[in-house]
């Protein structure tokens, strides 16, 4: 069964063709972030308006590079929600139309959800994927614009446990890039610059939020703001230090909070989704600290971390299995 998959919901444009909700047969990726860097981060007019330019060559060339026509496709995915209003109707309005004209039946899927999905996803012979027997998993979603915790019973059985209650984490990430002269986006920088300033002299403050599964990040980010006007013009500041000071801060509550739905829900899955999957320090403090309990953890491939639209097609697999039923 193949499904091609369409993803808008940010400044991505993105198609990919997955086969039986695992193997990727291709997967293209169209991005307007230069035209949003001067401007410090996404401007939805400049996203959608870019997506109109993009959409029908990811399209094409996601066919092309499955060795397809539409003719072999057996039903369309789509982002619904979340995201930028514009750039969603972009993909929505494409993929509609493409369904109605082709008479492939349509799929709507929830790009948060999907992200969780791309875990499960053989992008090569190379890459171990999770085995979709892996269920129940606590999911953990961190990007740019989500940090959410989700008990996954099975593909279409998620239950939210905690979301941010301000900033996301990758949010802060970008603030922080911005409050230290760093540019956009702010994840990669502070990632390799965090690795050049370890230290145990700067803490800053975590939001603990006793008794949920919530986040929040604006604390620390304005902790990052204060501590660099008061010290910034001192001989010994250091933007490394600070960067590597703030990731710990955000990776200490990511991977406690995580660690303690597992305990709580009695599961030994973790899955983990979104741009800041890609966190060298997530990545490597979850995966010890999981160890440590019996806990497996699961990160997509670097490419499947970011907006991608085979999270989606392999997402409404399952959904398509429903459909035909």
């Amino acid at each position: 069964m193949n499904i091609l998959g369409i993803e808008t919901s940010c400044d991505e444009t993105a198609a990919a063709v997955v086969t039986d909700g695992v193997a990727v047969r291709s997967n293209i990726i169209a991005t307007s972030l230069k035209d949003h860097q001067r401007f410090g981060g996404i401007i939805p007019e400049i996203a959608s308006r870019r997506q109109i330019e993009f959409i029908h060559w990811v399209v094409a060339e996601s066919l092309k590079g499955a060795d397809m026509t539409l003719k072999d496709i057996d039903a369309i995915a789509v982002t619904r929600a979340p995201g930028l209003i514009g750039s969603l109707l972009v993909g929505l309005g494409f993929a509609r139309g493409l369904s109605h004209a082709s008479g492939k039946p349509l799929i709507e899927i929830d790009h948060i959800k999907a992200h969780l999905y791309a875990n499960y996803l053989q992008l090569s012979k190379d890459v171990q994927a999770c085995p979709q027997e892996r269920l129940p998993a606590v999911g953990l979603v961190v990007s740019g614009g989500h940090s959410s915790l989700f008990l996954v019973k099975d593909f279409k059985n998620f239950k939210l446990l905690g979301v941010t209650r301000d900033d996301a984490a990758g949010e802060a990430f970008d603030k922080v890039a911005r409050i230290l002269g760093l540019g956009y986006p702010g994840g990669p920088v502070i990632d390799r610059l965090a690795s050049q300033g370890v230290n145990k002299e700067i803490k800053f403050p975590k939001a603990p939020l006793e008794g949920t599964y919530d986040f929040s990040f604006s604390g620390t980010k304005t902790a990052v703001l204060y501590y660099t006007q008061k010290n910034k013009d001192h001989q010994d500041y250091s933007v490394a230090k600070v960067a590597y000071a703030f990731q710990e801060s955000v990776v200490a509550v990511l991977v406690e909070k995580s660690l303690k739905a597992c305990r709580k829900f009695k599961v030994n899955t973790l899955l983990v989704g979104g741009g800041v999957a890609a966190n060298s320090a997530l990545r490597a403090s979850l995966k010890a600290q999981a160890d440590l309990e019996g806990v497996d953890v699961f990160f997509p491939p670097m490419a499947l971390c970011l907006d991608n639209a085979a999270m989606v097609a392999g997402f409404a697999y399952h959904h398509h299995i429903d459909l035909k039923g």
